[in-house]
Formats: structure tokens, C-alpha cells, sequence
């Protein structure tokens, strides 16, 4: 089945519904090799979105798997969603998804790794280019649209002369893992702010010193 025939299996949702639906994606790739790459540190945090709503991921009729639930009873509708393909290619489910959902680009949180900000940071922005994120890349080429919100999860540059394609491709160190889910909770907290409060608000949170 191809895209095109995914979209026409597109849920009629209720307008009140889809009015207060945010689609969550976490980017990174399939496979137990690796889920614990800093590459997949987006597919962490919607996995701990999905634990704090009581969802599991289930597979869906695009090409993914979904968890849904609400924020809390009256709340945002959070879809959290992982591709079943990789990063490189991230573009076609998601774009999938919001048809599916009945979205525009502006109701999409993409939570992915982040080279250019330090470890155990979290910064958020809407729209901009993909820094040479390929999984952001491919995003942008099948919406055209850059309208998106990113919650970008510092994993820091690689040590020396280490090339990066290989460093977002190793497991977080031992150091790193102590803290990872301190990071991975804060960027948790900061998808369920841009869904409740609205991104300025999230951005005066979390870009504020401590």
C-alpha cells in the first residue's frame, strides 16, 4: 500500500477534537541496535510521553506506530508517533500523519537530537532549516512546509576529531547515562508545555537560567 493510498484511509475526526490534537514525533531508528543512540533520544522522550499518558504503541495504518491519549481529562490530545523506517526517511510517515489526523504542519512537535546545543539541554523553535539533521531534512522535502515545532535535545558535539554521523550513531556514555533521564524527562515536560501553555510560554520556561 502506498502513501497515496494511506491518505485516503484519513480518520474523520471530530473538528473539536482535532482542534486540540498535537502530533508528537520522535525521531531516530528502528531496531534494538539502536535504541540507546543518541540519534533515538526523540523516540525516548514520546516512549516517556506515552508511559506518563498510560498509552501504548500500537501499529498504525501509516507507516508507524502510534500511542494516543490526553494530557489530562479535558486536555490536549497528545499522538505520539515513531516511524517504523529511519531517520533519512522520516518524511513520508509523517507527512502521512497529519493527513491521517486531519493536522496542519503548526499542530506537528518534532522531538529529535540535537548537535549544536550542549548535552542535558533543551531548547525549543518553530520552523528554521535542518541544520544538516537528516531526519528534519526529510521532513521538510515531503510537507514544503517548515512550519513545525522542534524540541531539540542536546547531545553535544563529538569528542575531537570523531565524525558526527558516527557519534549520534553510539549508545550515551556511561557519564551521559546517569543523567539521561533527567534530559529526557525535561523534554518530556517541554512537549506537554508547547501542548498546554503554547510555545512562548514553553520558551520562557525552558530557555530561562536556572
Amino acid at each position: 500500500m502506498g502513501l497515496t493510498d494511506l491518505f485516503r484511509l484519513r480518520r474523520k475526526e471530530d473538528p473539536t477534537v482535532a482542534a486540540n490534537t498535537w502530533l508528537v514525533v520522535g525521531l531516530g531508528n528502528p531496531g534494538a541496535q539502536y535504541a540507546g543512540n543518541r540519534h533515538n533520544v526523540g523516540q525516548m522522550v514520546v516512549d516517556e510521553l506515552a508511559y506518563r499518558i498510560g498509552a501504548s504503541f500500537k501499529t498504525h495504518k501509516t507507516p508507524s506506530r502510534v500511542a494516543e491519549g490526553f494530557l489530562r481529562p479535558g486536555g490536549p490530545k497528545l499522538v505520539l508517533a515513531k516511524s517504523n523506517g529511519f531517520m533519512n526517511t522520516s518524511g513520508g510517515p509523517v507527512s502521512a500523519l497529519l493527513k491521517f489526523y486531519g493536522l496542519e504542519p503548526d499542530r506537528l512537535i518534532v522531538v529529535h537530537d540535537e548537535l549544536d546545543i550542549p548535552f542535558d539541554t533543551v531548547r525549543l523553535k518553530a520552523g528554521g532549516g535542518h541544520g544538516g539533521h537528516n531526519g528534519l531534512r526529510d521532513i521538510l522535502k515531503a510537507t514544503g512546509n517548515a512550519d513545525f515545532t522542534r524540541v531539540r535535545v542536546g547531545v553535544g558535539r563529538p569528542p575531537g576529531r570523531q565524525d558526527a554521523a558516527d557519534y549520534v550513531l553510539k549508545d550515551f556514555s556511561g557519564t551521559e547515562r546517569a543523567t539521561l533521564a533527567n534530559l529526557v524527562s525535561d523534554a518530556a515536560d517541554a512537549v506537554e508545555a508547547i501542548a498546554d501553555v503554547g510555545l512562548v510560554a514553553a520558551q520562557q520556561k525552558f530557555h530561562s537560567p536556572a
